[in-house]
Parts: structure tokens; sequence; C-alpha cells
């Protein structure tokens, strides 16, 4: 229970550090999130264009089938690399965002999560 005006005003000014902390953590995390997928869809779009072009320069069936299961299966690994990866990212910016409310939260019994 709160035992004084003074004890009041500073639980409510704690609070507002911690909600402009946890904003900064959430914009830098959504920011690198951005420059993530930006990256990722430029590379994706570069390695489909080579692919395409070494798809019409085979000179058989069997070369375009090989150039097009290549590319199947390098796009398949990226994208579960990069899927791997955003969940990282995810992962670690709920954590930045959740840290400035650990302190507050433990005096009320709250547990921060693993």
């Amino acid at each position: 229970m709160m035992k004084s005006f003074e004890e009041f005003q500073s639980f409510g000014k704690d609070g507002l550090e911690a909600y402009v902390a946890s904003s900064k953590a959430l914009t830098s995390g959504f920011q690198t999130i951005a420059q993530e997928t930006a990256e990722y869809s430029r590379k994706s779009f570069e390695k489909s264009s080579a692919a395409l072009e070494k798809l019409t320069a085979s000179k058989s069936f069997d070369k375009a089938l090989e150039a097009q299961q290549a590319f199947a299966k390098e796009s398949y690994e990226s994208l579960v690399a990069q899927m791997t990866k955003m969940n990282e990212l995810y992962i670690a910016t709920a954590k930045d965002a959740f840290k400035p409310f650990e302190a507050s939260l433990a005096a009320f019994g709250v547990k921060a999560p693993k």
C-alpha cells in the first residue's frame, strides 16, 4: 500500500520513466526488424533475378530443371534461416521492452518471463 503522497508520486514517476525506456526499446527493435526485412527482400529479389537469368540461359530442359530445383532449395533454406533470425529479433525486442518494468512489477510479485 502507498503510505504517502510522495511515495505515490515516486511510483508514478518511475512508471513514466519505465514507459519511456520501453518505448525507446520497442522503437529501436522495430527499426532493426524493418531494416532486416528490407535487406532480406533486396537479397531475395537479387537471387530471384539471377535464378531467372540462369533458367532462361539453360540449353536443355534437364539443366533448367536442375537450376529451378537448386533455386527452390536455396530459397527454402534462406527463408527458414530468415524466419529464425526474425523470431530472435522479436523475442529480443520484447525482452528489451519489458526490462524497464521488471523492478516495479517485482514489487507486486510478478515474475519476468524467461
